[in-house]
C-alpha cells in the first residue's frame, strides 16, 4: 500500500459512516492485539475546546520530557495530522503499514459477516498501533462524538478523563437535552481516575458528578473564574490561577483562558499519577501551544482569522471574541456549515457582527450546506451577503471588500472541513505577497 492507496481506502471506508458502539471496535482491537492496552491515557470529551485543552496538555507533557501522543480529528490541513508523536505528524511509510495491517483485520471482519468497522474506528485502531510501536509514556487523545460508545473508549488505562464545555451538539446521536448529552459523555469515566471538567450548566454537572461517584473517581472542577489579573490579546494573554502566577499563552480567544485552566487542573491530577511537570517546562509549554483553525490569526494585513465554530456554543463565544477583541472595526465573515448542524442558530449569534458575508460550500459531499442555501438562510438576518463558487473566490472577494483598511478584519469560521484549503489559500497568496515585494525591493 502506498500513501495514494492509502488515502483512497480512508475515502472507502467512509460509506460505512458513523455507527456508535463499541463491539466492532473491541472486535478489531482484538485482532491486532489489544495495543490500547498498553497505552496510559488522557481522555477528553466535551461539546467545545477538547482540540485546544489537548494541545495545551500534549504540548506541555512533551516539553517535559513525555514522550507523548496526540490523537485528535478532524485534521485541518493534512490526515496525518491526527496522529501525532511529540508534536510530529506520522510520516506517510508508518501510515500506510499500520493501515494495512488494520485493513487486514476489517476485511476479516467483513469476511466472516461481522459489520465492516467504519473510518473513525480504523484511524483510531491506526493510532493505538503508532503509538505502542514509538513506546508513548503518556497519550492524550479526544473522542470524536459523545464519549461511552465512541471508538476511543475502548482504552482501559485512563489517567485523566477530562470535560471541556458540554453544549447542545449532536443531539440527533446523543440525545435532545444537556443532561443527556453530558451523560453519555461521561461514559469515558473509568474506575477511580481523576475526573476534571470545566464549569458547566447545572444539569450537565450533575451528571458528570453521578458518574464519578459511580464510579469512585476523583472529581475536580477547573474552575475559570478562579483566574486572576487577566490580560487579553491576539497574539499574547497572561493570567493568574492558584500558585501560577501570571501564566502566558499565545493562542488568542477569551475562551482560551477557561481551556487553559481545565489543562492546569488536568496537569495538576497526572503529578499525582507520576507525571509531575516543573513549572518552568509548564510555562514553556503553554507559551508554544498552538493550534490550528481555532481563533486562529492566519493573516496579519487586514487580520484575517479562522475558526471553526460551527455550533450554536462556539458561535457564541467566536461572536464574544469579535466583541471583545475587534469593537468598532469592519468585519467580514466567509461562512460554509453542514446542513446536519444548526446553522440558523449559528446564524443568529453572529450576524450583527458583520458587514458584509460571504457563503462557500464545504467539500463534504453529503453533508456540505451548498453556499446558496447558506445565503438564502443568511439573506433573512442580513442585507449585504454574496456567494462564493469555491474558496479561492471567497478569500479573493473578502480581500477586496478589506480594501486597503488597515482596521478591516476578515472571519472565517463553520466547518472545520473547509478552513484547511481556506488557510493554504491565504499562505499561498501572502507568500506570493511577500515575494513580490522582496524583488521589488531588490530592483
Amino acid at each position: 500500500m502506498n500513501y495514494r492507496e492509502a488515502m483512497e481506502y480512508v475515502e472507502e471506508l467512509r460509506q460505512y459512516g458513523c455507527v456508535m458502539g463499541l463491539d466492532s471496535m473491541r472486535e478489531l482491537c482484538a485482532r491486532l492485539g489489544n495495543p490500547q492496552e498498553q497505552l496510559k491515557c488522557v481522555h477528553i470529551a466535551g461539546t467545545n475546546g477538547k482540540g485546544s485543552v489537548l494541545a495545551y496538555l500534549s504540548t506541555v507533557l512533551q516539553t517535559a520530557g513525555y514522550k507523548t501522543g496526540r490523537f485528535l480529528s478532524p485534521a485541518v490541513t493534512d490526515f496525518r495530522e491526527q496522529f501525532q508523536v511529540d508534536g510530529r505528524m506520522i510520516t506517510q511509510s508508518g501510515l500506510c503499514k499500520y493501515l494495512e495491517s488494520v485493513r487486514q483485520a476489517a476485511e476479516d471482519m467483513a469476511a466472516e459477516g461481522l459489520s465492516h468497522p467504519t473510518v473513525f474506528e480504523v484511524e483510531t485502531a491506526v493510532a493505538f498501533l503508532f503509538f505502542v510501536d514509538k513506546q508513548c509514556d503518556i497519550v492524550v487523545l479526544e473522542t470524536g462524538m459523545g464519549g461511552a460508545l465512541d471508538a476511543t473508549n475502548v482504552i482501559t488505562n485512563t489517567l485523566a478523563a477530562v470535560f471541556t464545555s458540554i453544549s447542545m451538539d449532536h443531539m440527533e446521536m446523543l440525545g435532545d437535552s444537556l443532561e443527556k448529552i453530558a451523560t453519555v459523555k461521561s461514559g469515558i469515566i473509568k474506575n477511580k481516575c481523576y475526573v476534571i471538567s470545566a464549569k458547566q450548566q447545572p444539569e450537565a454537572m450533575k451528571a458528570l458528578r453521578q458518574a464519578a461517584l459511580l464510579r469512585k473517581a476523583k472529581f475536580y472542577t477547573a474552575d475559570v473564574t478562579r483566574a486572576k489579573n487577566i490580560r487579553y490579546g491576539i497574539t499574547k494573554q497572561s493570567f493568574s490561577y492558584d500558585k501560577y502566577k501570571n501564566l502566558e499563552i499565545t493562542m488568542p480567544g477569551q475562551f482560551q483562558i477557561e481551556n487553559a485552566v481545565v489543562a492546569l487542573e488536568t496537569l495538576a491530577a497526572l503529578a499525582k499519577q507520576g507525571f509531575p511537570v516543573p513549572e518552568d517546562k509548564l510555562r514553556q509549554g503553554f507559551l508554544q501551544t498552538k493550534w490550528r483553525g481555532r481563533f486562529d490569526v492566519i493573516g496579519k494585513k487586514p487580520l484575517f482569522i479562522a475558526d471553526g465554530a460551527h455550533n450554536e456554543d462556539a458561535a457564541v463565544k467566536l461572536a464574544e471574541s469579535i466583541r471583545f477583541y475587534f469593537t468598532n472595526r469592519k468585519i467580514i465573515y466567509i461562512m460554509g456549515m453542514l446542513k446536519d448542524k444548526e446553522y440558523d442558530k449559528v446564524i443568529r449569534s453572529t450576524y450583527e457582527l458583520a458587514e458584509h458575508i460571504i457563503t462557500v460550500t464545504p467539500p463534504i459531499a453529503d453533508r456540505a450546506l451548498h453556499a446558496y442555501e447558506l445565503a438564502q438562510a443568511l439573506q433573512e438576518y442580513h442585507g449585504r451577503v454574496t456567494v462564493a463558487d469555491s474558496v479561492q473566490e471567497a478569500v479573493e472577494m473578502a480581500y477586496l471588500l478589506a480594501g486597503q483598511d488597515k482596521e478591516s478584519v476578515i472571519v472565517a469560521f463553520g466547518s472545520l472541513s473547509y478552513l484547511g484549503a481556506l488557510m493554504n489559500v491565504v499562505e499561498h497568496r501572502d507568500t506570493i505577497r511577500r515575494d513580490s515585494h522582496g524583488r521589488s525591493e531588490k530592483d
